[in-house]
């Protein structure tokens, strides 16, 4: 076993691999560095980042707590201990007036969505969410800014030496990495006065550390899925019910039309627990006889999550006693529902704007570069991806054909967790990519990079082997939906719709920048690094798409399987982001 991991990284400390030859091809002679990388030293900030990190779990441990995990309602309620550790009490979170949201896709923009329209009504938000993307500060916003790095090196450190000090022999320690977060950002909340915190939820919703809030405003459920199958169960039915373990007794909670089997769960949780729960109308019944609603973030998909932010911000008003609540309207939906269906009103032009105004990246984002057109999703289960790849195919038949040069198609992906690669892949097919890119989480190899990037969680080999697995499963696909192409030569350069798309040539980077030099070929203006390694161009693959990457007309990138993948790219196309 020792001898193959050697030999895996001998072969991906290459710049690139491709698929013909991932078992053999070296290009390159720069190896990689040990990741993740330390932090920038010298920095208040960074430091402060950096000592968050050393309460990652490691990659050991976490495998071994998996196998012995223990009762989730313990860990609930050690989370508890933690709170009073650090001055505060339970009761003290009701003045946070928070709006409590879970999903397996979609509770993220929900979240954005609902911060937007409140924010737009003159209010102080505070909005927690998870991961971040380029600088881990972006989890705790205020009017939905990070917050600044002096505030967070301000109140890290008070945290941090309260819950050192509050520590004993008999087994209190310090919370992991995302409960000391979620500790920060209540005390950063209530420091700072809000009026309202969107809380989104980690992971499940039940025993998430997020769930120690007793008496939240308004509770959220957006679409249900797979995800984290280990944690949460595998069935979308035990999913729901962990999902469903958020509601509260008389507090109302609002969720979107879901399959018939989780959606039965959330009923039978609601009942028992005693906790109102409702469907919410799709976007259509809110917008008949006004103007269609106008929407910040891309995608079919994010109408759903639209509409659950406008009932859960007219709730939270409505809690709060305020007036401008937007028009009740005569219910037109038909249908036979398991739950009571959720007003009908018209929206205010305060909720209008917030749509219309909402920004949340990497997440159905687009950016312009030049000739290159990048496409960030951090879609990540089956159901998003598949409505990612509805969102990206809408998109290119949107835009303009480039008059000279051909169009050429790149997939950069990557693909974490317990998630199934091979299924997500598959789901991507259908876009006809002439190249899929595979890199790891990793933005740069020779820099120290930055702290907020850093990740305990998994092992080096690990993140090699499974770039190496994804080109693996792609190639396998591409023999499957095209057997006779492998006898077959293949063209110089893609053709715009061409027949040979879907079965795209791959390559494996080891790092994220390196996948975006080969990418842009030094045509993006703002992504203008220093010249290539030795070697980058030494497989035939990667020289071959070089040239074809230089003469197109205009370049697709779609970027997905994982936001920490966008997190990365974000850093490096939008510099502006790490400041």
């Amino acid at each position: 076993m020792s001898r193959a991991r050697n030999h895996l990284r001998a072969a991906l400390s290459l710049l690139a691999v491709s698929a013909r030859g991932a078992a053999t091809g070296v290009l390159g002679q720069r190896g990689l560095s040990a990741w993740p990388a330390p932090q920038e030293p010298g920095m208040e900030y960074q430091d402060a980042v950096g000592m968050l990190n050393t309460l990652q779990t490691n990659a050991s441990y976490l495998e071994q707590a998996k196998s012995q995990r223990g009762d989730p309602q313990k860990q609930l309620e050690a989370m508890e201990l933690f709170l009073a550790r650090s001055g505060l009490q339970v009761e003290d979170l009701d003045r946070l007036n928070i709006i409590h949201v879970t999903g397996t896709k979609g509770k993220g923009s929900t979240c954005a969505f609902t911060e937007h329209i409140l924010r737009n009504y003159g209010l102080k938000t505070g909005f927690f969410s998870s991961p971040h993307l380029v600088q881990v500060r972006e989890r705790i916003r205020i009017n939905g800014q990070p917050i600044s790095c002096d505030l967070f090196t301000k109140h890290f450190w008070r945290l941090y030496r309260r819950l050192e000090d509050t520590k004993d022999g008999s087994g209190a320690s310090m919370p992991t990495y995302f409960r000391f977060l979620t500790l920060m950002a209540f005390h950063v909340f209530l420091q700072e006065k809000v009026d309202l915190a969107v809380v989104e939820v980690g992971i499940g919703g039940a025993y998430d550390c997020t769930n120690i809030v007793r008496r939240p405003v308004v509770c959220g459920v957006s679409s249900l899925g797979l995800d984290h199958t280990s944690l949460l169960g595998d069935t979308v039915e035990k999913i729901a019910w962990q999902k469903g373990g958020i509601f509260k007794p008389g507090i109302p909670a609002f969720t979107v039309l879901q399959s018939e089997g989780p959606l039965a769960v959330l009923r039978e949780r609601a009942q028992q627990i005693a906790c109102p729960l409702y469907l919410c109308p799709p976007l259509e019944a809110l917008e008949e006889g006004g103007p269609p609603l106008t929407l910040g973030l891309q995608g079919e998909h994010q109408r759903s999550n639209a509409a659950l932010a406008l009932q859960l911000a007219r709730c939270w008003l409505q809690q709060q006693e305020h007036r401008d609540l937007g028009e009740l309207k005569t219910s037109r939906v038909s249908g036979s529902w398991q739950l009571p269906l959720a007003p009908v009103f018209q929206p205010t032009s305060h909720m209008c704007h917030g749509l219309q105004n909402t920004e949340w990246p990497g997440r159905t984002q687009v950016l312009q570069h030049g000739p290159l057109t990048w496409y960030l999703d951090g879609a990540h289960t089956t159901s998003s991806v598949q409505a990612c790849v509805r969102w990206f195919r809408q998109a290119l038949q949107r835009n303009q054909r480039p008059t000279s040069g051909p169009e050429v198609r790149v997939l950069l992906f990557n693909s974490t967790g317990d998630r199934d690669p091979a299924a997500l892949l598959k789901l991507l097919q259908p876009c006809q990519f002439d190249y899929a890119v595979f890199c790891p989480n990793l933005t740069e190899v020779s820099s120290p990079g930055s702290a907020d990037q850093q990740n305990f969680t998994v092992t080096l080999d690990q993140v090699l082997i499974r770039c190496l697995a994804h080109q693996q499963h792609w190639s396998h696909l591409g023999e499957q939906a095209s057997p006779a192409l492998q006898s077959t030569p293949q063209p110089s350069g893609p053709v715009p719709h061409s027949p040979h798309r879907g079965s795209a040539s791959s390559l494996v980077f080891s790092c994220v920048s390196h996948a975006l030099q080969w990418i842009s070929q030094g045509r993006d203006p703002v992504f203008q690094p220093s010249s290539p390694p030795r070697g980058f161009l030494a497989h035939p693959t990667a020289s071959s798409g070089a040239s074809v990457l230089q003469e197109a007309g205009a370049i697709h990138v779609l970027v997905t399987g994982s936001l920490h993948l966008v997190g990365g790219v974000l850093k490096l196309l939008e510099p502006s982001l790490s400041q």
